[in-house]
Order: structure tokens, then sequence, then C-alpha cells
């Protein structure tokens, strides 16, 4: 699976603000609005209902926050770099401050844990991580997920 071909063009954030897991939630929300074409408040509440099921937090400063949204034809992808981590509930209980939200048609399920299972062995790399924290521009942080696409082929 290519990572880099779920990212939205315009679907990337960086040095955003937030100062709770939902304020974070929030940002996300708003950057797949504008680069998917989704009702915002439509977007934040498929996310908070995941949440409330579990956190998305996988360790390491990462989250995979996901949600299955009516209007898409194919699993999409925005990311989000905070400025300062915030507590996310991960399962080291480390704040996060990378976010790889995935969105997928309601009825899309093999695709979804596909996107699902690279995203997450992408962003085990202690490697890539640090280059995304690095990184100073979006087109920066698509290239990333471009170059290691075909090391995370599901």
């Amino acid at each position: 699976m290519d990572i880099g071909e779920l990212l939205a063009r315009d679907g990337v954030v960086l040095r955003s603000g937030a100062s709770s897991k939902r304020q974070a939630l929030h940002v996300v929300a708003e950057a797949a609005a504008a680069a998917l074409g989704l009702p915002e408040t439509r977007v934040m509440e498929a996310l908070l209902e995941r949440e409330a099921l579990g956190s998305t937090g996988l360790g390491s400063g990462v989250a995979v926050p996901h949600a299955r949204i009516e209007g898409l034809d194919r699993v999409l992808a925005v990311f989000v770099r905070l400025d300062t981590p915030v507590a996310f509930g991960a399962v080291d209980d480390r704040p996060v401050d990378l976010l790889f939200a995935l969105f997928a048609p309601p009825r899309d399920g093999a695709e979804h844990l596909r996107a699902l299972a690279a995203v997450s062995r992408a962003l085990r790399s202690p490697e890539l991580r640090e280059h995304l924290r690095k990184a100073r521009t979006p087109d920066a942080i698509h290239a990333l997920f471009v170059r290691d696409a075909p090391a995370t082929a599901a």
C-alpha cells in the first residue's frame, strides 16, 4: 500500500497548536474538511466516536485517529504535526505530536485495515518519526511518506 497516495496533497498541517486531545482532533477535523471536502462537524463527530472506543495513540508521540465517513469513495488521509505534544491516552502514556488520520467509506473494511496496518508499521520507525518532526514543509512531509511506502507495503 502506498501511504503517499492516501495522503491528501493539501492535507498536511505543520506547526499547529493544540492544548488537549480534543483540540488536536479538531485540528485534524479542520484539515480533513479542507483537504477532503468533508463537513468539519461530521469529521469531528466520527473521530470522537472512534476515540470513545479507545485511544488511537500508538506510542512514541504518534496517533492514528481514524473514522468511517459517508461521502468518500476510497481511503484518504491527512497529517498533523503539533507544536507541542498533548496527552492523548497513548499506550505508552507519552504525549502525541504526530497525527496521521485515516478516513474511509463506511463499507470499506479491508482497505481501511490495510491502510491502518501500513501507517502504523511505517510510524514505528524512529528514523521516520525524527524526519517528520524536522521537516519544514508539507511537501517534505508528503515526500517522506512516498519514500517510505515501498518499505511498508501491506
